[in-house]
C-alpha cells in the first residue's frame, strides 16, 4: 500500500491517451502529489513554463510533437534549472532509452506502468530535488558568506569607513571614469593634528572615540553618493570627490575644518587649537592618460605636508597655491557687491 508522501510534489503528465492520464493521476492523487495534465507537446510546453511543476511525466509518441521535441523544448525554457523528466513508452530497446536520455530525460519507464516501479522512481527524483535544492541553499549560503567576507575586508574595523585596499580600487574606478567623461576629480588626505599628544593626554581608548567622530564629521561631510571616505592609516583620512573642481575642493575644505571646529572635541595638548582640528592636502586633476592613483596620493601627501609646514589646522592645494586660511582672508578682503 502506498504511503501519503510527506513532501507532494506537482507533477505534470503528458499523454495524449485520456485513459494512461486517468490512471496514473489517480494513482498519484491518491498519495497526495498535485497533478497537471496535457495531451500535446505544444500545451505541455505552455503549462511546463505557466506552473514550472516538480517533475513531468512525459509519453514518447504523440503526434505533432512528440516527447523527444517536447522534452527539449523544455529544457531549453529553463536555463540553468533542472526538472526532472521521465519518459513513458511502450518502447524498451536500449536505442530507445539513450534517445530519451539524450533528449533531455532522467528516467525511462515502460508501459504499462506498474504502481510500485512508479512510486519508488518519485521517491528517488525527491531524493534529486531535495538534495539538489539543499546544494541551492548552501551556494547562497556560501555566496553570502563571500560577500560579508567581501565587506568585511574592505572596511576599518574602528572607524566602519573604507579601509586602505578598498579606497585603492575606488580612486583607479573614479580615474577611470572621471578620464572617460572628461571631468575633474579631487583626492583629499587630511589628519588630526598632535594625535600622539591627544592620545597621551587622553589615553588610545579616548584616541580611537576621537578617531571615530572625526570619521563621522567625515562621512557627514559627504553629501553626494559618489563621494566617499576612507581611513587611510592611523589618524589620517583620505576622501575621494568626483566632478569636483578647485574651487569646489577648496569649499569642501572649509566646510570640513568648520564642521570639525563646530564639533568641539578637546584637544588638552594642541600648539594650534583648544579642540581637535585637522590639516589636508587637496589635489585636483582632470584624468588623462598619466594619471594614477599612486601619483594622485604622492601630490595630495605632499599638499598635505605643506599644510602642516605653514602651521596646521588648514588645507592647501598645489593647484591653487593656497590654502583655506588664506582663502578666507582672501574671502573676507574682496568687496561686496
Amino acid at each position: 500500500m502506498a504511503i501519503t508522501s510527506p513532501n507532494p510534489l506537482t507533477v505534470l503528465i503528458v499523454d495524449d491517451q485520456s485513459a494512461t492520464r486517468v490512471a496514473v493521476s489517480a494513482e498519484l492523487d491518491r498519495v497526495g502529489h498535485r497533478v497537471i495534465e496535457a495531451d500535446s507537446g505544444e500545451w505541455a510546453l505552455e503549462l511546463f513554463i505557466r506552473y514550472r511543476p516538480d517533475m513531468v511525466l512525459l509519453d514518447v509518441e504523440m503526434p505533432v510533437h512528440d516527447g523527444y521535441w517536447t522534452a527539449r523544448a523544455m529544457r531549453a525554457a529553463e536555463p540553468g534549472g533542472w526538472t526532472p523528466i521521465l519518459f513513458l513508452s511502450q518502447r524498451d530497446q536500449d536505442q530507445d532509452v539513450w534517445q530519451g536520455i539524450d533528449a533531455g530525460g532522467d528516467d525511462y519507464l515502460i508501459k504499462p506502468l506498474s504502481p510500485m516501479i512508479l512510486h519508488a522512481k518519485l521517491r528517488a527524483m525527491q531524493r534529486l530535488i531535495g538534495m539538489r535544492q539543499r546544494l541551492l541553499e548552501m551556494s547562497e549560503e556560501l555566496r553570502l558568506a563571500n560577500a560579508q567576507l567581501q565587506e568585511l575586508s574592505s572596511i576599518d574595523s574602528l572607524t566602519g569607513l573604507m579601509n586602505r585596499r578598498a579606497l585603492d580600487a575606488r580612486l583607479h574606478e573614479e580615474i577611470g571614469r572621471a578620464r572617460r567623461e572628461g571631468t575633474p576629480l579631487t583626492l583629499v588626505l587630511c589628519d588630526v593634528d598632535f594625535f600622539k599628544r591627544y592620545n597621551d593626554s587622553l589615553g588610545h581608548v579616548e584616541g580611537d572615540g576621537c578617531l571615530r567622530q572625526v570619521a563621522r564629521l567625515l562621512s557627514e561631510a559627504c553629501r553626494r553618493p559618489s563621494d566617499c571616505v576612507a581611513r587611510y592609516g592611523g589618524e589620517e583620512f583620505a576622501l575621494v570627490l568626483p566632478n569636483t573642481p578647485r574651487s569646489g575642493a577648496m569649499t569642501y575644505a572649509r566646510t570640513l575644518t568648520h564642521l570639525v571646529t563646530h564639533a568641539h572635541i578637546a584637544h588638552p595638548d594642541s600648539p594650534v587649537a583648544s579642540h581637535v582640528s585637522l590639516s589636508g592636502g587637496i589635489t585636483t586633476c582632470v584624468p588623462d592618460a598619466s594619471t594614477t592613483a599612486e601619483g594622485l596620493l604622492i601630490r595630495a601627501d605632499d599638499a598635505l605636508y605643506t599644510a602642516k609646514a605653514h602651521g596646521r589646522n588648514r588645507f592647501f592645494s598645489y593647484e591653487m597655491l593656497l590654502d583655506t586660511v588664506e582663502q578666507r582672508e582672501l574671502l573676507r578682503a574682496t568687496p561686496k557687491l
